[in-house]
């Protein structure tokens, strides 16, 4: 997890930072540049990128929270780091070379907010850095920003509250001008101002028990001397949040023997919502990775048949991968695009159908911060447009009396009641079910009168989402 990194002093020979290739035998500090640099070039997504690096490398303990540290922390804190970039630098921001820039914020990031990493040691790597991968002149730049900036940074002029309370939070709490603006105009300043700080504060793991394989109760036992601060999820009967594990998740013994799966408690509560049955058929319209797609199956107990459906073969390749690491065989792979209406030979053959749409990925910013700087309200409306879609090409799959669940992991509006507003009005088959029997009476309180359940980092302390259930006139 992310955690205060330690003093790291020595760089190793470093790689051309615009190389698509990752080379496993550098500092954890150029790694983190590497990471940064693929990603604002739009190379791979963050979780892929760590996937990489993970594979290709082991790390400490030390190294590992480092690189986490130093890579969430950046993206996180991005916009605040950029502001006071932008004050002490004698170049215009947008004029300065991304791996120069990133170097900046990674040295700047350590000033402020690692309390373990001396000043010194700080900016004495990033100019080592800029050295070894860039233009002579450019360490003697570096130097003299971050030495400034250690120095005189809370000095950084920010915009007045009482005069400019959009840009002062957007400053402070280091998001997008346009988000901020959004959110207040929908929930008011103050919980504007709590949401922001429930998505810059660093999660926990959570992680999902495999019931076919265990129990929750035996599986925090098993794993109470391995993680720190371990608790039973509030909502969902099934979840275990941690911080602090001695190894990596993949590393773990209960992982090895698919005893869990990674899963946000808001994430879980959505199979819960489907409520699927041993031996039914089910849909798993979107299935990705096959996150739902395992705690689906273990809520059927293994019995029936769940069809999990993407466009992208490799994600479905490990999908069955981690399928047979949970001891699931009643999934079947199978790739589309859900662009396109599916084949006329499904009609009516499920008894429930789970499309967890694309979408903005807004109500998980606590985990991906990179999102908050690569949307815009234009991609929140394509968004709108392709979940209406995708809606509607499986709406006639479903049988009679059949439930069908929409989710997403967003809370903006765009993406949740107006899609099920479009949709509902186009479909008068279907009707919101407000019974939801599958649902853990604890989770009720998190349903509105709509039977919609929308859930928020900074009151319910997990993913932002939302989701409802439809169910089929017979």
């Amino acid at each position: 997890m992310e955690t205060d990194g330690e003093s790291y002093f020595v760089v190793k020979p470093f790689f051309r930072v615009d190389s698509p290739i990752f080379y496993p035998d550098t500092d954890v500090r150029h790694i983190a540049l590497w990471i940064l640099n693929a990603l604002e070039k739009k190379r791979r997504t963050l979780d892929f990128l760590f996937e990489i690096v993970h594979n290709k490398r082991s790390f400490s303990q030390r190294d590992r929270s480092l690189l986490q540290a130093l890579v969430f922390g950046v993206l996180r804190w991005r916009g605040f780091l950029d502001t006071i970039i932008t004050y002490f630098s004698n170049i215009r921001i947008e004029k300065i070379e991304l791996n120069i820039l990133n170097i900046l914020r990674i040295g700047l990031f350590q000033i402020i907010y690692l309390s373990k990493v001396p000043v010194a040691a700080a900016v004495h790597t990033a100019v080592e850095m800029a050295k070894s991968s860039s233009t002579p002149w450019t360490a003697g730049y570096v130097n003299a920003l971050l030495r400034k900036a250690s120095v005189n940074y809370q000095k950084t002029p920010l915009p007045d509250p009482l005069k400019d309370p959009i840009g002062s939070l957007s400053i402070q709490r280091s998001f997008p001008r346009w988000l901020i603006e959004k959110w207040a105009k929908r929930m008011g300043y103050q919980e504007t101002e709590a949401l922001c700080d429930a998505i810059n504060t660093i999660p926990p793991i959570t992680i999902c028990a495999n019931t076919l394989q265990t129990t929750r109760k035996e599986l925090a036992k098993d794993l109470q001397h391995r993680v720190k601060n371990i608790r039973l999820t509030t909502y969902s009967p099934d979840g275990i949040s941690f911080f602090g594990p001695m190894t990596s998740i993949p590393e773990m013994k209960a992982f090895k023997k698919g005893w869990f799966q990674v899963q946000d408690e808001a994430s879980q509560l959505v199979s819960f919502l489907l409520d699927p049955q041993p031996g039914e058929t089910v849909l798993d319209a979107c299935a990705g990775l096959g996150g739902k797609t395992g705690h689906l199956a273990q809520r059927m107990n293994n019995s029936g048949w769940i069809v999990a459906v993407d466009k992208n073969e490799k994600k479905l390749f490990r999908l069955s991968t981690e399928m047979k690491r949970l001891g699931i065989s009643i999934a079947t792979t199978f790739s589309y695009d859900l662009n396109y209406s599916l084949s006329k030979g499904l009609t009516g053959k499920f008894d429930r159908i789970l499309v967890d749409a694309p979408c903005s990925g807004l109500g998980v910013l606590r985990r991906n911060p990179d999102a908050k700087w690569n949307r815009s309200k234009k991609q929140i409306k394509i968004y709108h447009e392709r979940q209406v879609k995708f809606l509607d090409n499986v709406s006639s799959l479903i049988k009679p009396s059949g439930v069908l669940v929409y989710a997403v992991c967003s809370t903006e509006p765009e993406e949740g009641e107006d899609v099920i507003g479009a949709f509902l009005a186009k479909h008068s088959e279907y009707t919101a079910d407000k019974t939801l029997p599958g649902l853990p009476v604890a989770a009720r309180s998190l349903v509105n009168d709509h039977g919609f359940l929308k859930t928020f980092p900074h009151l319910h302390h997990m993913d932002g989402f939302f989701a409802v259930c439809m169910k089929r006139g017979g």
